[in-house]
């Protein structure tokens, strides 16, 4: 099968791209900068190709041929993200009714059981891209995940960076709401078997344990041998705890503080799901064991849930974090972690400038 990865060079997109491979298919990898092959292990082996998912001709160009896509687009880095993941979904539902191609697969977020006028813009968004594909010919699946459980991954670097930068943790009180992670070998294994199969609709995908998010901060913060302490927080206002998180962490600030308006709700799955009739993870990795594989996957090792030399800077140890990480002495993690958070946030500012 000839399968579209939109957004290849993503987090999940790196690491579908080799199990679609491995699993016998031909793949076309998008981004929407410039293809750059030898950045990835696998760039030599697929066809890679420019694709702005809100150009047009672009997306048609991509999908020309393709049994199925995966979408794995969205534009948390900007703080204007819902307006334009609209018109790249709009765009790329007109293209797969053009070019006919059979079969649709996005990675979603979970939804919380409350009304959708009190969803966040984040999960809102997601909710909107999920039915603006559906408006498509093809058979559309998606996927909704929670939080992703391993290095590099956006959500689990927003933990490691906050367990080890922040001695004493505030917690605000709504922010004990419940979590279900699922390691981000088994999100890959779930894309790369929607691709394979017929089902439509959309699918929760979780792991086998339900934890609050500090108790999330709590199990990494062990695993890690960072002694930490939590203390409870009354009226913290979301805004300023978003705001809070872009500071201790040197994730995008608008992925951050997005990823924090949706703590406000549990992001479980929903009862009966997983539906192994769907997308079958009764053996999906439990929390402790995907958490160690994230904690000990200090570089790229053959694992999925390690880091790869082609995730984004951010999520990487600078040389100075790792040589005082080596020294094992006392606070050394804090200094280093600080130091790599304090390093992309004048590099973001300097950005800016003229």
């Amino acid at each position: 099968m000839r399968v579209l990865v939109a957004g290849a060079t993503g987090y999940i997109g790196t690491r579908l791209v080799p199990e679609l491979l491995r699993r016998g298919h031909e793949v076309v990898a998008t981004a929407s900068g410039e293809p750059e092959p030898g950045r990835f292990g696998w760039g030599e082996q697929v066809q890679m190709c420019r694709m702005d998912a809100t150009d047009a001709r672009e997306v048609l160009a991509a999908t020309e041929g393709v049994d199925a896509l995966c979408y794995l687009v969205h534009a948390l880095r900007s703080p204007w993200f819902p307006a334009r993941d609209r018109e790249a979904a709009a765009v790329v539902r007109d293209a797969v009714g053009v070019q006919g191609v059979g079969r649709v697969v996005y990675l979603s977020g979970l939804v919380p059981d409350v009304p959708e006028s009190e969803l966040s813009p984040h999960i809102a968004s997601r909710l909107e891209v999920e039915r603006l594909l559906l408006e498509s010919d093809s058979a559309v699946l998606s996927l909704r995940a929670g939080v992703v459980i391993g290095a590099g991954s956006t959500s689990f670097e927003i933990i490691r960076q906050t367990a080890s930068t922040l001695l004493i943790q505030p917690v605000p009180v709504w922010m004990r709401s419940r979590v279900q992670p699922i390691a981000v070998g088994d999100v890959i294994r779930a894309l790369a078997d929607a691709l394979e199969t017929d089902a439509v609709g959309d699918a929760d995908i979780g792991g086998p344990d339900v934890v609050t998010y500090p108790e999330l901060l709590e199990l990494y913060a062990e695993l890690a041998h960072l002694p930490r302490l939590q203390v409870p927080v009354v009226g913290a206002p979301v805004t300023a705890v978003a705001l809070g998180a872009g500071l201790v962490s040197a994730a995008p600030y608008w992925t951050a503080a997005a990823l924090v308006h949706s703590l406000r709700h549990d992001m479980v799955c929903r009862p009966g799901q997983p539906d192994p009739a769907v997308v079958d993870l009764t053996d999906a990795l439990p929390l402790r064991e995907a958490m160690e594989q994230a904690v000990l996957a200090d570089g790229p090792g053959g694992r999925v849930s390690g880091r790869e030399p082609s995730d984004p800077a951010w999520v990487r140890a600078s040389w100075v974090e790792r040589s005082l990480a080596a020294t094992r002495l006392p606070g050394t993690t804090l200094l280093g972690s600080a130091l790599h958070v304090a390093e992309h946030r004048v590099r973001g500012l300097l950005s800016l400038l003229p």
